[in-house]
């Protein structure tokens, strides 16, 4: 099982950036797929950015796609969730996920296996 720790969330106003960072341990990250996920009050969580298990791969929500951009230092464990231009409906409690299946794909919350506590982003207009 790996466990895992995001940061970097805070309050900012529409048009800045932030960086999320989530780091792993208990066992490698290599070889398994890795996402973002984000829930806003009241609403489902839903699916941000991912990356296929060779990390060769990324998946973005359309809502994100040109905005956030997904990437990963396996020698360090960590992975980031870089967010440009955010706007007010980017504000949610943002989650990182790896997948449950070694060498799958994974785009859907049941996909993923080991969630991190999740970090909060705010963006005010």
């Amino acid at each position: 099982q790996v466990q895992l720790v995001e940061s970097g969330g805070g309050l900012v106003q529409a048009g800045a950036s932030l960086t999320l960072s989530c780091a792993a341990s208990g066992r490698s990250f290599s070889n398994y797929p890795m996402g973002w996920f984000r829930q806003a009050p009241g609403k489902e969580r839903e699916f941000v950015a991912a990356f296929s298990w060779s990390g060769g791969s990324t998946y973005y929500a359309d809502s994100v796609k040109g905005r956030f951009t997904i990437s990963r230092d396996n020698a360090k464990g960590t992975m980031y969730l870089q967010m440009n231009s955010l706007k007010p409906e980017d504000t949610a409690v943002y989650y990182c996920a790896a997948g449950r299946l070694k060498y799958g794909l994974a785009l859907k919350v049941s996909d993923f296996g080991s969630w991190g506590q999740g970090t909060q982003v705010t963006v005010s207009s």
